[in-house]
């Protein structure tokens, strides 16, 4: 697939989700704004993609990462972070999202597997009751200890 093809709003995804689910494709679910990509947000995909058979992400516009982050995130805006997103070969959907949270978004899909990193706690991730509730599973991964977008936005101002 085309890696624009795979950037696709929630509506015009859910045919594709829906055959997914009917070759019984283990379907796994992630989020997140993913600024600056880097090594921790790789292996954290990676591995997310590795718990199933397809992955979703979903992706914050710039107006959620702004409420998450404050004024001057993102630095690359959800045009840009969904195409090289979308250019990993295990990430197979990149769906935006407005809202504050994906609730609405992991309600819609409902996946097999939800899965963050293990910076959270199971009872805090959004969507875990509602996954759990419908049979499916949570799963925290270790994250690449030491980096982050917000040490790399340091860095670069140190320099």
């Amino acid at each position: 697939m085309e890696t624009k093809q795979k950037i696709q709003p929630l509506d015009r995804s859910l045919p594709l989700i829906d055959n997914w689910k009917q070759q019984d494709l283990k379907i796994v679910f992630t989020n997140g704004c993913f600024d600056i990509l880097h090594v921790g947000h790789v292996d954290y995909l990676e591995k997310a993609r590795n718990a199933g058979d397809k992955l979703i992400l979903g992706l914050n516009t710039d107006e959620s990462v702004r409420k998450l982050k404050g004024s001057n995130r993102p630095v690359n805006d959800e045009w840009s972070r969904a195409r090289i997103l979308a250019a990993l070969s295990f990430i197979d959907l990149v769906i935006l999202f407005n809202e504050e949270t994906p609730l609405n978004l992991i309600k819609t899909i409902k996946p097999d597997i939800l899965v963050k990193g293990n910076d959270y706690d199971i009872e805090n991730i959004v969507g875990a009751k509602f996954v759990m509730e419908n049979g499916g599973k949570v799963i925290t991964l270790d994250l690449v200890e030491g980096v982050s977008t917000t040490g790399i936005i340091n860095k670069i101002k140190k320099q």
